[in-house]
């Protein structure tokens, strides 16, 4: 019976084109629409490192001025001191931690004929690449006592390392930035964790670094520092008095396998906290805190409200279409009243009436989910187009999305059909034969 019903609403569908077609074009609106913005929310909020997110942590201390609280005192700074985030690495009282910033740097390719490239950089602590699963196609990240030792090292990406290497395993081999020579001990490959987790001060969906060298280097000025910066005292002349100084600009994360080893790292930050009170820092009330991966990135609102907004106002013009759906759909189904009436006479049940039609709007949902996923996706390269990198990898319809659009337009008409159904299987056979 069912292919019997799909074959009748085939005939219907082609009998009454102009109809059905303005039914799927409205759908289609809708659907496009709604897929549009919730693709983008949905990527922009993904988990970026799923497996371990509730075990890595960003360590926030609140040592701003006492008189102007950072954020109107809603939150502590979204960074850290130098001299703080050095001292907690140092003190080694979790599973593993990274301080890490942004740098920039000019390498000079070893072959005369190649353009210097300038590279975004990240300066990093070793544990950083364990810590955040970073994907190595030869060698690996540096030791801790090339931290320690302020080593002139460097990962490179897959990009970079094509561009300088010719793709080649370049672990080994030297490469010259900012005029000093780098031994390159790793290639990363492709690794560009949406939303870029680590460090949102600088773009949540920036691309990954070209270039990751020891965090120990911006103190010996091999690596130029870059970044987010705000500091609330004024610091005395040269690079040394900054890094004493009171501004923020590095990031720390700490691995935490527990909730009893996060309670117990806590229980440690406050104690850091206190002995700094005594050297006459950290004039505000405690505030020390410890959020996972998603919990940082919701502080962030790394998914902006206008997108949330969006979104919203998608989904009320997908209803709105639905409503001239319903009115379409009513307009057609009860323009079969003499048709329904003489089929109820000849013995036809209200049920299988009801079937056939609710299968003819489940047809035209499909067929409008279709022309969404199509509008969806010219949406979606808009959006990139207009963009650029901000929202590259953000931008696509994966299977998921894919069949959510297609569930979605075919509840949604079937929703529809129900009113505009019932109604037309509730029509009185004797009263629509004998106006015939």
């Amino acid at each position: 019976m069912f292919s019997y019903y799909l074959k009748i609403a085939w005939i219907s569908i082609l009998r009454h084109w102009g109809l059905s077609l303005l039914m799927i074009c409205a759908i289609g609106l809708g659907i496009g629409a709604a897929m549009t913005t919730v693709t983008v929310n949905y990527l922009m909020s993904a988990n970026p490192i799923p497996h371990k997110s509730e075990q890595l942590y960003y360590v926030q201390l609140d040592s701003w001025d006492v008189n102007d609280p950072f954020d109107e005192g809603k939150n502590p700074p979204d960074q850290m001191t130098y001299t703080d985030a050095t001292n907690l690495w140092k003190a080694k009282k979790a599973f593993r931690q990274s301080v890490n910033a942004q740098t920039y740097a000019v390498i000079e390719p070893n072959d005369p004929d190649l353009l210097p490239i300038i590279a975004d950089g990240r300066a990093n602590t070793a544990d950083f690449f364990a810590m955040f699963d970073v994907p190595f196609i030869y060698g690996g990240g540096w030791t801790e006592q090339a931290d320690i030792n302020k080593e002139l090292v460097v990962v490179i990406n897959k990009e970079t390392n094509d561009k300088v290497f010719g793709g080649k395993d370049s672990v080994g081999e030297t490469l010259k930035i900012d005029g000093d020579m780098f031994k390159v001990v790793g290639v990363i490959n492709t690794w560009e964790p949406k939303p870029r987790f680590y460090d949102v001060t600088t773009g949540a969906f920036n691309k990954s670094a070209d270039i990751f060298v020891p965090f120990s280097l911006i103190a010996e000025e091999k690596v130029r520092r870059s970044g987010n910066t705000n500091c609330w005292k004024p610091s005395g002349d040269g690079l040394a008095a900054f890094l004493a100084g009171e501004c923020v600009w590095t990031q720390l994360w700490v691995e935490l396998k527990t909730e009893q080893d996060k309670q117990e790292y806590l229980t440690f930050l406050n104690a850091y906290v206190e002995e700094q009170k005594q050297y006459g820092r950290f004039l505000r009330p405690l505030d020390n805190r410890l959020s996972n991966v998603m919990q940082w990135l919701e502080n962030q609102e790394v998914v902006a409200d206008d997108a949330k907004m969006m979104m919203a106002m998608s989904f009320m013009f997908l209803v709105v279409c639905l409503l001239n759906t319903v009115g379409l759909l009513l307009a057609k189904f009860l323009g079969k009243a003499p048709e329904i009436g003489l089929r109820q006479a000849l013995g036809a049940s209200k049920t299988t009436l009801f079937s056939q039609y609710m299968i003819e709007s489940a047809c035209i949902g499909l067929a409008g989910g279709i022309l969404g996923l199509i509008l969806a996706y010219l949406g979606l390269k808009g959006v990139e187009s207009l963009y650029g990198d901000t929202m590259q990898g953000l931008a696509t319809l994966d299977v998921s999305m894919t069949a959510l659009a297609i569930i979605l337009s075919l509840v949604s008409t079937i929703l529809a059909g129900l009113y505009p159904t019932w109604r037309a299987c509730n029509i009185q056979p004797a009263q629509q034969l004998k106006s015939q």
